[in-house]
């Protein structure tokens, strides 16, 4: 398999300029725990993630070296530990030039770059602009979902996928972090819903694309006030009969 047969196609992204605040506020309202970051022609400049927040001035998490550590560091690391700390625009907290792959990136080099690299999620690029994001999340669906069930995807796949993303991604219920993994027809949804009328929605979108045989619903709900995380039925009921 390759990226594109299972990355997320609807990619978050910040300016440099966004706020922390803001930045913080868009992860926790789209479920999401990393942001890419563009400038302002589309090109990828850096990302984001939840690592970038732990160390804040706010919150009391900055570092504290003794004056030992501080000698042998020496001032620069001092000072960028301070910007870290104390930055307000994402500019300042992100990892800038990215590790990222392209579409025909075959998941064992995916694999390979994560671990390498310790990055939890590698954007998809075409040329300079983003097309999609692999996170651990997508690799996990691949394998818990498909890996001993069938053949590796074909053509026609491939196909099907995109007509599905196509067809849910153009509505206001759009699952957030949609992702579609298809094996010979069999269809695989994953992402996060709000409202549980979407769920039969993105299901019955799904199952109107041509070439379709059956559809697998991996898609999860939350509460976006108390943070209730429950999984589909259908994963719940294997839960219970394993």
């Amino acid at each position: 398999m390759r990226a594109h047969q299972i990355m997320t196609r609807s990619v978050i992204s910040v300016t440099p300029d966004t706020s922390i605040i803001e930045a913080a506020n868009i992860m926790l309202k789209r479920h999401v725990s990393g942001l890419t970051v563009v400038d302002d022609s589309g090109k990828l400049i850096g990302v984001v993630s939840e690592g970038d927040f732990i160390r804040r001035s706010e919150i009391g998490t900055g570092r504290k070296r003794g004056r030992w550590l501080r000698f042998i560091l020496g001032p620069g690391k001092s000072a960028s530990d301070f910007v870290h700390e104390h930055g307000r625009k994402v500019s300042e907290v992100m990892s800038a030039s990215p590790v990222t792959i392209t579409e025909d990136t075959a998941l064992a080099e995916i694999v390979d770059l994560m671990e390498r690299n310790n990055v939890k999620r590698l954007p998809v690029v075409r040329g300079d602009k983003v097309v999609g994001i692999v996170s651990r999340a997508n690799l996990l669906q691949a394998v818990a979902g498909l890996a001993r069930e069938v053949p590796d995807p074909t053509a026609d796949d491939d196909h099907i996928r995109g007509r599905i993303i196509d067809a849910i991604e153009k509505n206001e219920w759009c699952p957030f972090g949609l992702n579609v993994i298809v094996r010979d027809g069999i269809v695989h949804l994953s992402g996060v819903i709000t409202e549980e009328r979407a769920r039969q929605a993105a299901i019955v979108a799904a199952e109107n694309v041509e070439g379709v045989k059956k559809v697998h619903d991996h898609l999860c709900w939350v509460d976006t006030m108390s943070g209730v995380y429950l999984n589909s039925p259908e994963d719940e009921s294997l839960s219970k009969a394993s």
